[in-house]
């Protein structure tokens, strides 16, 4: 969190996310385990009447506050701004489409600020896709509504962990949709999109990326699918031609274990479980999601609602640190460009 000479600047924002799953609990967990020095909280784009029965239901000793744009923050304090007074009648683990209304307006509202400087950036609690459709926003996920309410055209996500980072080329499509996805326009932006995220948010002054085939054995000549040779590989030597350090595609069963042996910055993976499973078996409970291209800073846990435990006192707040971490990180770093 921030130094004492950083305080001035704008706070952090954290939305809530759905406010019957494990959102609430993790930000106060994160925010009572702050060292006593830390000097300015995030804050919280959510419900304070959720949050406050949250942590009186969980006994997490967290001093909920109200707040508002341009207010100095509380001292020690969980400074939240809310858009909804969801009320009593919240059954944990059972969202309703208020509660999708709610998650929904947290992100506007916390894009907005961010676009206003009111914060510096903005790191989100999870959501449920079907509960926020319902609450009226048509959007598969977080990235795709970020990069609409941003109006960013080249975005991507990416997953960021200590020793792996993956970005996608699809993302929530169906698998038999993926290939018809996978285009020499689609590999270059991803490379390009990964390499800029790097060099500039990550402050890596050359970037290494490996690019992961699509079929087993990265097609083997043709044998097992043509995608290689005929989409990807010339999409390699494009991304080369502009300058990046890239190469591949390599098989997918090894290009990982390359990665994390150091001979890579980051994998740009074909589609969404073939990057999602190694990232989640090495980072499951540190994992962060940070949306690429945007004018603003985003980043997010890697993990959903959880509604099966939510309100019974078994959340993790790591992956919520590890987001709020790697956002300050990200702040910085654009502010030195």
């Amino acid at each position: 969190m921030q130094t004492e000479a950083e305080a001035g600047s704008p706070p952090l924002g954290i939305t809530m996310g759905c406010p019957v799953g494990i959102g609430p609990e993790i930000i106060l967990r994160f925010l009572a385990q702050l060292p006593r020095q830390t000097t300015s909280w995030p804050v919280v784009i959510g419900d304070a009447g959720v949050l406050r029965r949250c942590a009186a239901r969980l006994k997490i000793a967290v001093r909920v506050v109200d707040w508002q744009p341009g207010a100095p923050l509380a001292p020690q304090a969980l400074n939240v701004f809310s858009l909804s007074a969801l009320g009593e009648g919240l059954v944990w683990g059972k969202p309703t489409v208020a509660t999708g209304q709610a998650m929904g307006g947290y992100i506007e509202a916390g894009v907005r600020f961010v676009q206003q400087g009111q914060l510096a950036g903005l790191v989100t609690c999870p959501i449920s896709k079907g509960v926020l459709k319902a609450g009226g926003y048509c959007f598969p996920g977080h990235t795709e509504m970020l990069a609409e309410l941003c109006q960013a055209r080249d975005f991507a996500m990416m997953m960021a962990g200590a020793r792996l980072k993956i970005t996608l080329v699809s993302i929530h499509q169906a698998l038999k949709e993926v290939p018809a996805a996978i285009t020499q326009e689609a590999v270059l932006r991803m490379i390009t999109i990964t390499g800029q995220a790097l060099r500039d948010d990550f402050a890596v002054p050359q970037p290494r990326l490996a690019v992961a085939g699509l079929n087993p054995h990265a097609g083997e000549d043709g044998m097992f699918g043509e995608e290689e040779q005929r989409v990807i590989a010339p999409a390699v030597a494009a991304g080369r031609r502009a300058g990046w350090l890239v190469e591949g595609p390599f098989p997918p069963d090894t290009v990982f274990n390359k990665a994390v042996a150091g001979q890579f910055d980051a994998v740009v993976c074909m589609y969404h479980d073939q990057g999602l499973i190694p990232f989640k078996l090495l980072h499951f409970s540190d994992g962060v999601n940070v949306t690429l291209g945007l004018p603003i800073v985003r980043t997010s846990v890697d993990h959903g609602t959880a509604y099966d435990i939510a309100g019974r006192g078994l959340a993790d707040p790591a992956s919520l640190a590890a987001a709020v971490s790697l956002a300050e990180v990200i702040v910085g770093n654009r502010q030195k460009l």
